[in-house]
C-alpha cells in the first residue's frame, strides 16, 4: 500500500526544474485516462462525439505516481458536458485537506497536459516563472486556467490547475453518479484509501454534500 505524502504550502526556491509533480484531483488520477493526455487518444467511457486528446510531445508514462494530501478543499462547480454534472475544482485557500495523485512528469509534459485541459493546442511551453515564484499564476479566465504550486515534494514543485475563483464565489453543482464513481475509483487506484474512507471524503465536498452520502458512494464503487 502506498503511503500518503503530505504536501504543505511552500515556495519552490530552485532553478526552473526539468521535472515536476503534476497533481490531479479529478479524472486524471486514473493512469489510463492520464495516458490519453500523454500519448493521445479518447478516454474509455467517453461520449461517442468526444474528439479525443492530441497528447503531449513526450508520450512517456509518469516516472512515478504517488498519493498526496494538499492544503485546501475539493468542490464541484460549473457543468461538464462529458460527465453531465459538476466538475471537480480546487480551492487552495479553503480550510481543509484535499486528496489527489501526484504524477512525476517533465515540465514539458505538464505544460502540454495543462494546455489540453485549457482547450488549447499542446506543443508550446507555458511560462511557469510566475507560479513557481508566487505559488499562483493566471493564464486566462477559464475553469482550469489558473496554475497553482501547492508546495514541494522531494525537492520538486507540486503543480496543478484550477479555476480563478474561490470556492464560495461560485454556485456549487452536484456531480453525476458516473463522475463520482470515477473519482472514487481513482482515489482507490491511488492506493492508501479504502472504500469507506473515500466515501466519507467525497460526501463532505461542497457540491456533493447533501446529494451523495458516504454509503451511496461506497455502493457505487462496489457496483463499478
Amino acid at each position: 500500500m502506498s503511503a500518503v505524502h503530505t504536501v504543505d504550502a511552500a515556495r519552490y526556491a530552485g532553478s526552473p526544474p526539468e521535472r515536476v509533480w503534476y497533481t490531479s484531483y479529478g479524472s486524471n488520477m486514473h493512469l489510463d485516462r492520464l495516458a490519453c493526455y500523454l500519448a493521445g487518444g479518447t478516454p474509455r467511457g467517453a461520449a461517442a462525439d468526444h474528439p479525443g486528446h492530441p497528447g503531449c510531445r513526450d508520450h512517456r508514462a509518469p516516472e512515478r505516481s504517488v498519493p498526496v494530501e494538499l492544503a485546501g478543499r475539493l468542490y464541484f462547480a460549473t457543468r461538464s458536458p462529458v460527465w453531465a454534472g459538476g466538475r471537480a475544482l480546487y480551492d487552495p485557500s479553503a480550510p481543509g485537506r484535499m486528496r489527489g495523485r501526484a504524477h512525476l512528469v517533465t515540465a514539458e509534459q505538464f505544460c502540454d497536459i495543462a494546455a489540453q485541459e485549457m482547450y488549447r493546442e499542446p506543443g508550446t511551453d507555458l511560462d511557469l516563472t510566475g507560479v513557481l515564484g508566487t505559488g499562483r499564476a493566471s493564464l486566462g479566465p477559464g475553469r482550469y486556467e489558473t496554475l497553482i504550486c501547492c508546495g514541494v515534494l522531494e525537492g520538486l514543485p507540486v503543480l496543478t490547475f484550477t479555476a480563478p475563483w474561490a470556492m464560495g464565489e461560485v454556485e456549487w453543482v452536484g456531480p453525476s453518479a458516473a463522475y463520482v464513481r470515477y473519482l472514487a475509483a481513482g482515489l482507490l487506484e491511488a492506493g492508501p484509501w479504502d472504500e469507506r474512507s473515500i466515501g466519507r471524503y467525497l460526501a463532505r465536498c461542497p457540491g456533493a454534500a447533501g446529494l451523495w452520502s458516504a454509503e451511496r458512494i461506497a455502493d457505487l464503487l462496489v457496483a463499478g
